[in-house]
């Protein structure tokens, strides 16, 4: 009761309100999501995602250096897929020798000890740019969950500690767990992007990897079918719920900032570690406000990355992983 309760106590100054602060950021709750391409000596900047970079190979071991180095302990692998090795089943997922593959072994030799994670979707080897397998005009469930499975072992067999299925198919998560049991994985975990929405934040990604779903006739023109809509939120606690008894080691909402009612609540809910994904357009639309003065780049950046573990995130997959950890520290 005021006066004897005076909340304005415990702001006076910056140590107290350091002392009493309840959600702290820490090199730890980060994922750094790294684009990787083909060839030798490529820093190439993504035009929609000012200073981020799609990365060779060579590049990709500078990076996984530095990100080591400032504390930072676990990465998102993605390929841009050259167009000519490109179909509708996805197959060059499956080359041993694969760019993804490749990646893998890369961020391992480098550094044994950073945690690798692997996108594992069809979207960035589909001459359609959907998560799924097309017959007659439809992304076929069943024949893509089980070539996820494949993929998912081929990235174990390549180094993955971690695979991160981001199609959205139904019973993915069981087919994985089961084929990674079978081939004697058993210790590869499971990133699912459980409560991933039809979102219109993620454009730049799309760029990044030249992944956009092609505008053809018979063909569907965005990932509605399988994303989810975003006027739902009890949907986002039955997949998540599915996906846990499915064997996933980790849930992930994705995108971030407008959807951190289902974060909560899938925080409330989960049995087992939550991830966020801050996604493309939330990065790129702090990028461009700051860079025409209309915001303090740093000062939102941060308020973002914190409201999101404020949220319950557990773990926050974000391309400012390396810019929040150099001004924390």
């Amino acid at each position: 009761m005021f006066p004897l309760r005076r909340n304005r106590r415990l702001r006076t100054n910056e140590s107290i309100r350091s002392l009493v602060r309840e959600t702290i950021l820490s090199p730890h709750d980060f994922i750094v999501p790294l684009f990787v391409v083909e060839s030798k000596g490529v820093r190439e900047e993504i035009p929609s995602m000012p200073n981020y970079f799609r990365l060779s190979l060579d590049n990709l071991e500078k990076e996984v250096k530095e990100l080591w180095k400032l504390g930072l302990k676990s990465v998102l692998l993605f390929v841009k897929v050259p167009d000519n090795l490109k179909d509708n089943k996805g197959t060059e997922a499956l080359n041993p020798n694969g760019l993804m593959q490749r990646a893998i072994k890369t961020v391992k030799n480098v550094c044994p000890e950073m945690i690798v994670m692997t996108d594992v979707a069809l979207d960035p080897y589909s001459i359609y740019g959907h998560d799924g397998i097309i017959e007659n005009g439809q992304i076929v469930n069943d024949d893509t969950a089980l070539f996820l499975a494949e993929m998912s072992v081929s990235h174990a067999k390549a180094g993955a500690d971690i695979v991160a299925p981001s199609d959205m198919m139904d019973g993915r998560i069981l087919e994985i767990r089961e084929v990674l049991e079978d081939e004697g994985f058993i210790n590869t975990g499971i990133l699912a992007y459980s409560a991933k929405y039809a979102s219109a934040h993620y454009g730049p990604f799309r760029d990044a990897l030249d992944s956009a779903p092609v505008d053809l006739q018979n063909i569907p023109k965005d990932k509605k079918t399988y994303q989810m809509d975003y006027h739902n939120r009890l949907e986002a606690l039955r997949e998540t719920r599915m996906d846990i008894e499915e064997g996933a080691d980790i849930v992930m909402v994705k995108p971030g900032i407008a959807y951190l009612d289902i974060v909560r609540e899938i925080k409330n809910m989960s049995e087992v570690p939550v991830a966020v994904y801050q996604v493309s357009g939330e990065y790129a639309m702090i990028k461009a406000a700051a860079q025409r003065g209309w915001i303090d780049h740093d000062a939102v950046m941060l308020e973002q990355v914190t409201a999101i573990k404020r949220a319950g995130a557990d773990i926050i997959a974000s391309y400012f992983a390396k810019d929040v950890v150099k001004l924390i520290s």
